[in-house]
């Protein structure tokens, strides 16, 4: 364990801590990690989509101090848990998450990710107790040139699909409830949040059985023993294990309890350069580490347009938090890949903490 690590116990240790969509797998991993750091946790969020979720077998919820059913776009019931749980810290996960599904349903992609998180944000405005609150946007949030260096977070925002684009609308709408509600130059006299927004590459993991995802595709044909067909071989992304981004989204928000005005913003979290890669690539290391299985190119030069080339350039957490990504390319897909060997053997949340543990005994690494 890091210095960074104590920092975030010794800033977080004994919080109450609200976790929209914890139910997904970015979320259920925070909610364990959170646990494991003597949070108070409360998760809201659908259904699990799969009794096979990391949720459902790390029992997690059965272990946080409330395990909530909510719909993001249900103002009203957002506003009634903010009032009975008075959260200090907020993590807003909760999200239509997939591109090709924005596709079939644009409309409801933008009711769950923009106005959801617009209903999330009135009611931290409403709660007094809320301190801090990290919105979770997505990589896709810019306007993606296909430029062959890193996004800054000063950029634009765009999107080409229904899903970019409202993750774009997001960091609009977040960036406007900030200045208009919750401004750094007000704070202590008209409010006391800190409102940030943070942007994760493709993160890969144990536990995620999303469709149209390369991880959980390659898991379901190597347990079919069939080939993996893979859809977009060449498609560049900047992968990351799921336990990087949470690793800077703690430490963001214990900076922002300790400096609420100097960390209100827009923020990068996303691998070493060397972690941008193909997906064909990615492909090819989650069936070395998993032990077996092939791959097919089914690539159809008709199909849905998805972005070839996406890279963020992550200095400013750098240098600004202190905080670099841990694990390469190699860890990343070792991790992950061991996840889907052991958990239908094994306690996966002892599994989980497991994975934990080895990722916070991991050195962070010099980032180009």
């Amino acid at each position: 364990m890091n210095a960074n690590d104590t920092y975030v116990r010794q800033q977080l240790q004994g919080r109450r801590v609200l976790v929209t969509g914890h139910t997904g797998f970015k979320g259920s991993w925070l909610c364990i990690w959170l646990r494991e750091l003597g949070c108070e946790v409360v998760g809201l969020g659908l259904d699990p989509l799969t009794e096979r979720d990391n949720y459902v077998l790390s029992g997690i919820g059965q272990k946080i101090l409330a395990d909530l059913r909510a719909d993001i776009r249900n103002r009203q019931q957002l506003l009634d848990i903010f009032t009975e749980y008075q959260p200090e810290v907020v993590f807003h996960l909760a999200a239509q998450p997939l591109v090709r599904l924005s596709y079939d349903i644009p409309a409801e992609t933008y009711e769950t990710n923009v106005m959801g998180t617009v209903n999330v944000m009135e009611a931290i405005r409403h709660t007094s107790s809320v301190r801090a609150a990290v919105m979770i946007t997505t990589d896709k949030c810019y306007e993606n040139k296909n430029q062959l260096w890193g996004y800054r977070e000063d950029e634009p925002m765009g999107g080409y699909d229904p899903y970019s684009s409202s993750k774009g609308a997001c960091e609009i709408a977040i960036s406007s409830w900030r200045r208009s509600f919750f401004n750094p130059a007000d704070y202590g006299r008209k409010h006391r949040v800190s409102l940030a927004s943070v942007r994760a590459g493709n993160v890969i993991g144990g536990g995620d059985w999303a469709k149209d995802r390369i991880v959980p595709d390659c898991i379901r044909a190597l347990e079919a023993g069939q080939p993996i067909d893979i859809r977009s071989p060449h498609a560049i992304r900047p992968w990351q294990h799921v336990l990087e981004p949470l690793s800077g989204y703690l430490l963001l928000a214990a900076k922002m309890l300790e400096g609420p005005t100097a960390y209100c913003e827009g923020w990068n979290f996303g691998p070493q350069m060397e972690s941008t890669t193909e997906v064909w690539d990615v492909a090819s290391l989650i069936v070395h580490h998993y032990g077996q299985g092939t791959l097919r190119d089914v690539s159809d030069p008709n199909a849905l347009h998805e972005a070839q080339l996406l890279m963020l350039d992550i200095s400013k957490a750098r240098f600004r938090l202190g905080w670099t990504p841990r694990t390469d390319i190699q860890e990343c897909c070792r991790l992950t890949a061991e996840w889907y060997r052991r958990y239908r053997n094994e306690d996966v949340y002892a599994l989980c903490v497991g994975q934990l543990e080895e990722f916070t005994s991991i050195p962070c690494k010099h980032t180009s």
